[in-house]
């Protein structure tokens, strides 16, 4: 079974620059129903990347496939099998939205009767059923988001790329653009790919996520196989002769760095005890001066593939976030 996305030793130039560089990932596995999160900072190569896939720039090197379909050489058949709901508004303001999502639906293929009553069907399943007679150019900011995202699945498409869905919506909003996008992947098997600048959207909502820096991959990872590991991470600080700690930790099943002056990041697998430490430190005759435990999360995998945090042992390769509450990076 191809994966969703499949992209090998992929480089892309914009102009003289080279944008991606080398960059190879497979993500997915069609007729699943996964969600794939694409993270960066500003200037990682998202949007190129993103664009790449959508056909719209060349790679100077390598492929990417989507569904098993290559996206330069087969761009139409890879067109046919996806929606795109972009950043920015894209719309014909003085059209009404149920007018807007027929033109799309036409325009994905679908015969003029069906994309009528698709139109009619997707704006009632996104919210805005009563406001389907109403011309765009009205339509608040959540209610333009619910509209991109309605003409990019009327067609009802196998991969879904969602460009930040959840800018500038309220709580309510946001909550319900979520559990759409988990009815797209659970309930209609639906592949999607999320790229946000929210982790915390990132983290609710999707299976594996992969992280750009500077245009290479710096981290991949399956986020449910991290759920399932229930692994948790030690602060310790300690005050005596600490130099053969780290072999007693390795002893009690555990892993840890010393950061220097008797502090130490310790990592425990789920049948290690908290407790153990203490008779790990008593036994070394270390006095405990802080001990505090946590669930790893995607704000740390992120800061750590970015480059901002040190990594601990054991976490190389590893994932799971939240940056703030509702945070931007």
């Amino acid at each position: 079974m191809p994966a969703v996305i499949d992209i090998d030793q992929l480089s892309v130039k914009l102009g003289r620059r080279e944008i991606l560089h080398s960059i190879s990932c497979r993500l997915g596995a069609s007729g699943e129903g996964k969600a794939i999160g694409l993270l960066g900072p500003n200037g990682a190569g998202k949007s190129t990347l993103i664009q790449t896939l959508l056909g719209f720039h060349l790679p100077s090197a390598g492929r990417a496939s989507i569904l098993g379909f290559d996206c330069h050489k087969q761009s139409r058949e890879v067109k046919a099998r996806i929606g795109y709901m972009p950043e920015t508004d894209s719309f014909i303001a003085n059209m009404t939205a149920v007018a807007f999502l027929r033109l799309m639906g036409e325009i994905s293929g679908l015969p003029a009767e069906a994309a009528l009553e698709k139109a009619h069907e997707t704006l009632f399943h996104v919210g805005l059923g009563e406001a389907r007679y109403r011309t765009i150019g009205t339509y608040s900011l959540g209610m333009k988001q619910m509209a991109k995202l309605a003409q990019a699945i009327i067609h009802g498409p196998e991969l879904v790329i969602l460009d930040e869905p959840t800018n500038g919506l309220d709580p309510a909003a946001r909550k319900r653009m979520l559990k759409l996008i988990r009815e797209m992947k659970e309930s209609h098997r639906m592949n999607v790919i999320l790229c946000s600048h929210l982790l915390r959207d990132v983290e609710e909502t999707c299976d594996e996520v992969v992280i750009l820096k500077d245009g290479v991959v710096v981290h991949q990872s399956d986020l449910e196989a991290e759920r399932k590991m229930n692994r948790r991470f030690v602060e310790l600080e300690v005050q005596g002769d600490d130099s053969s700690l780290a072999q007693a930790l390795a002893g009690a099943g555990a892993s840890g760095v010393c950061e220097g002056g008797g502090r130490w990041r310790i990592v425990l697998p789920a049948d290690v005890e908290i407790g153990q430490l203490w008779q790990v430190a008593a036994s070394e005759r270390l006095l405990v001066r802080k001990l505090s435990h946590r669930r790893d999360s995607l704000e740390e995998i992120f800061l750590k593939a970015v480059g901002h945090l040190r990594a601990t042992p054991g976490e190389a390769g590893q994932a799971k976030t939240e940056v703030t509450v509702n945070g931007r990076l």
